[in-house]
Protein backbone atom coordinates (compact mmCIF):
# COMPACT_ATOMS: atom_id res chain seq x y z
CA UNK A 1 0.00 0.00 0.00
CA UNK A 2 1.00 3.63 -0.90
CA UNK A 3 2.19 6.12 2.07
CA UNK A 4 -0.67 8.28 1.04
CA UNK A 5 -3.15 5.66 0.92
CA UNK A 6 -2.10 4.45 4.29
CA UNK A 7 -2.98 7.79 5.41
CA UNK A 8 -6.20 7.84 3.68
CA UNK A 9 -7.20 5.03 5.68
CA UNK A 10 -5.66 6.35 9.11
CA UNK A 11 -8.10 9.32 8.44
CA UNK A 12 -11.20 8.01 7.78
CA UNK A 13 -10.79 8.73 4.00
CA UNK A 14 -11.18 6.45 0.88
CA UNK A 15 -8.64 6.23 -1.50
CA UNK A 16 -9.74 7.12 -5.59
CA UNK A 17 -5.71 6.42 -6.65
CA UNK A 18 -5.74 4.98 -9.85
CA UNK A 19 -3.98 1.56 -10.13
CA UNK A 20 -1.07 1.10 -12.53
CA UNK A 21 -1.47 -2.18 -14.34
CA UNK A 22 0.84 -5.17 -13.20
CA UNK A 23 4.51 -4.34 -15.22
CA UNK A 24 4.60 -7.54 -18.34
CA UNK A 25 1.06 -8.35 -17.70
CA UNK A 26 -2.81 -7.25 -18.63
CA UNK A 27 -5.03 -5.18 -16.49
CA UNK A 28 -7.36 -7.47 -14.72
CA UNK A 29 -11.03 -6.90 -14.99
CA UNK A 30 -11.53 -5.63 -11.33
CA UNK A 31 -8.90 -2.75 -11.50
CA UNK A 32 -10.18 -1.45 -14.78
CA UNK A 33 -13.54 -1.49 -13.33
CA UNK A 34 -12.31 0.28 -10.15
CA UNK A 35 -10.03 2.78 -12.37
CA UNK A 36 -13.29 3.35 -14.73
CA UNK A 37 -15.33 4.53 -11.30
CA UNK A 38 -12.11 6.53 -10.19
CA UNK A 39 -12.58 8.30 -13.64
CA UNK A 40 -15.99 9.11 -13.47
CA UNK A 41 -15.69 11.02 -10.58
CA UNK A 42 -12.01 12.85 -12.71
CA UNK A 43 -14.42 13.68 -15.71
CA UNK A 44 -16.49 15.57 -13.78
CA UNK A 45 -14.12 17.99 -12.29
CA UNK A 46 -11.32 18.24 -14.98
CA UNK A 47 -13.09 19.54 -17.51
CA UNK A 48 -13.75 23.23 -15.35
CA UNK A 49 -10.27 23.22 -14.99
CA UNK A 50 -9.69 22.72 -18.76
CA UNK A 51 -11.96 25.47 -19.55
CA UNK A 52 -10.39 27.72 -17.03
CA UNK A 53 -7.01 26.99 -18.06
CA UNK A 54 -7.94 26.98 -22.24
CA UNK A 55 -10.62 29.67 -22.65
CA UNK A 56 -10.11 32.18 -19.52
CA UNK A 57 -6.23 31.76 -20.22
CA UNK A 58 -6.05 31.14 -16.38
CA UNK A 59 -2.20 30.60 -15.60
CA UNK A 60 -1.04 31.72 -11.98
CA UNK A 61 1.74 33.99 -11.68
CA UNK A 62 1.27 36.18 -9.08
CA UNK A 63 3.70 37.14 -5.97
CA UNK A 64 2.10 36.02 -2.96
CA UNK A 65 -1.12 33.11 -2.30
CA UNK A 66 -3.75 35.75 -1.35
CA UNK A 67 -3.33 37.08 -5.12
CA UNK A 68 -2.89 33.69 -6.56
CA UNK A 69 -6.52 33.00 -4.84
CA UNK A 70 -8.26 36.41 -5.73
CA UNK A 71 -7.16 35.48 -9.55
CA UNK A 72 -8.61 32.00 -8.74
CA UNK A 73 -11.27 32.60 -7.10
CA UNK A 74 -12.06 35.13 -9.83
CA UNK A 75 -11.96 32.40 -12.43
CA UNK A 76 -14.39 30.71 -10.28
CA UNK A 77 -16.37 33.61 -10.62
CA UNK A 78 -16.69 34.18 -14.23
CA UNK A 79 -16.90 30.49 -15.16
CA UNK A 80 -20.09 30.01 -12.19
CA UNK A 81 -21.40 33.39 -13.94
CA UNK A 82 -20.80 32.21 -17.77
CA UNK A 83 -22.70 28.90 -16.56
CA UNK A 84 -25.87 30.72 -15.02
CA UNK A 85 -26.21 33.55 -17.93
CA UNK A 86 -26.22 29.85 -19.89
CA UNK A 87 -28.53 28.16 -18.37
CA UNK A 88 -31.08 30.71 -17.69
CA UNK A 89 -31.05 31.40 -21.71
CA UNK A 90 -32.02 27.84 -22.32
CA UNK A 91 -35.22 28.04 -19.54
CA UNK A 92 -36.13 31.36 -20.49
CA UNK A 93 -36.23 30.08 -24.37
CA UNK A 94 -38.03 26.62 -23.32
Amino acid sequence: MLHHEAWLEKNGYRSDIHHKKPKGRPISEAMARANGRRSKIRALVEHVFARQKSRMSLFVRTIGIARARTKIGMANLAYNLTRYVRHEGRSASA
